[in-house]
């Protein structure tokens, strides 16, 4: 997947309602409270991912930059209640002003 933030972008996220796949969601860091991060949805509650079956309120959260992400691969699945927000728009710098889902 290519890359589709960048260091200096600013977003605006807003309280979760359905979360789909591919939704960029902010999520507090399961292991580190206090500490957010900005990830994209793979895989929804109920589904497998390799060996890993996700409970009724899991999900399954992934960085663009795999290669260099501390995501669901290194934490496991993320609750419901650990999901802040969803991101719906970059609007910082202008020239890559963009909305999501």
């Amino acid at each position: 997947m290519e890359p589709g933030l960048q260091v200096g972008d600013y977003l605006l996220g807003v309280r979760p309602g359905r979360i789909g796949r591919g939704a960029l969601v902010v999520l507090e860091h399961p292991l580190r409270p206090g500490f957010e991060l900005v990830k994209r949805v793979k895989a929804l509650p109920g589904e497998r991912v390799g060996p890993v079956m996700l409970g009724p309120e899991e999900y399954w959260v992934v960085g663009d930059r795999q290669d260099a992400s501390t995501d669901s691969r290194a934490f496991g699945p993320v609750n419901r209640s650990a999901i802040l927000g969803v991101v719906r728009l970059r609007y910082w710098p202008p020239s890559r002003f963009a909305t999501f889902g």
